[in-house]
């Protein structure tokens, strides 16, 4: 049967602005196979597939995408997802939890400045390897001086791994380049598929890009959007405080300019908060369904 489908434009106020993401609303029925086929037919850097829920008192069930393999656990996915949930009235009521890979995610709704933000949660961040300078430097064509010294390039995820880069400015973020091939020698062996640059232009604000081997530059990146901040905080590129709200600008020099919030609370530990909420609004962009075809392997989970 027909399925609807939405696209909507996530982590922006504005549309034809921000992440695009395609939400499948209905995916019962459809294989493994054929969700990748169908990903790579609305070739975004993610598409999800809603899903009936394991846990009853869970909203829905949800699998990522991007065009090329599946995710455990993404940002914008999420975001966006939670978003068409509540319209389509599958999502009732301000909080809810939403089965990814990873596990659980709890995400929250709150009415604000007639937008309705959407914050999920993040699960713990954890800190790995280190790579030099001058490996990144030259994966990314910049001088090693641009980066910023005191820290180091680290690999963290909440779920997603991603090598975080400190950047001197917002000049030097916006003029590294995104090479597949240099890139595939930088993550060669350690684990992980995508660099996050960033530059902090205030107390509170950070300016950032996101590239991977999968896709040249990502508008928006909720998943690594949770590291982020706790990275921004540990090497003291943000003053640590109880209560952290920090706003991450990203997608600028690519033409779809998006904010994401990241809200941190803080205990005992200076590096690990005990809670990362990472947030934002959604546009709607279009609505309509996906064709009635018969798909080799349709028949499926």
């Amino acid at each position: 049967m027909p399925r609807p489908i939405r696209i909507v434009d996530v982590f922006t106020e504005k549309p034809l602005a921000g992440n695009q993401l395609a939400v499948v609303v209905d995916g019962k029925g459809l294989s493994t196979e054929v969700m990748q086929r169908i990903a790579r037919e609305m070739n975004f850097s993610e598409t999800t597939f809603v899903l009936p829920p394991e846990d009853a008192s869970h909203a829905a069930k949800v699998r990522i995408f991007t065009p090329v393999s599946e995710l455990p656990f993404a940002g914008h996915p999420t975001i966006g997802t939670a978003w068409v949930l509540l319209e389509e009235g599958i999502a009732t009521g301000m909080q809810f939890v939403l089965e990814e890979t990873v596990g659980p995610i709890p995400v929250r709704a709150e009415r604000a400045t007639g937008h309705t933000v959407l914050w999920m949660t993040h699960p713990q961040v954890s800190f790995g390897g280190v790579v030099p300078h001058s490996e990144v430097a030259s994966a990314l064509d910049l001088e090693a001086s641009q980066i910023v010294a005191s820290v180091p390039a680290q690999i963290a995820t909440t779920g997603v791994p991603f090598l975080y880069v400190a950047l001197r400015d917002k000049q030097a973020v916006d003029a590294a380049t995104s090479i597949r091939a240099n890139l595939r020698r930088l993550f060669d062996g350690r684990g992980v598929d995508a660099v996050f640059i960033f530059a902090a232009v205030g107390a509170d604000r950070l300016y950032s890009r996101m590239f991977s081997v999968d896709i040249a530059e990502d508008p928006a990146t909720g998943s690594a959007s949770g590291p982020l901040g706790p990275f921004a905080v540990r090497y003291g590129l943000i003053k640590r405080a109880p209560r952290l709200s920090i706003v991450s600008e990203q997608g600028t020099k690519m033409g779809r300019q998006s904010f994401i919030h990241i809200d941190l609370t803080y205990g005992e530990s200076p590096d690990i908060p005990t809670k990362i909420e990472v947030g934002g609004t959604v546009m709607p962009v279009l609505s309509g369904t996906l064709s009635d075809f018969e798909l080799t392997g349709a028949a499926g989970r």
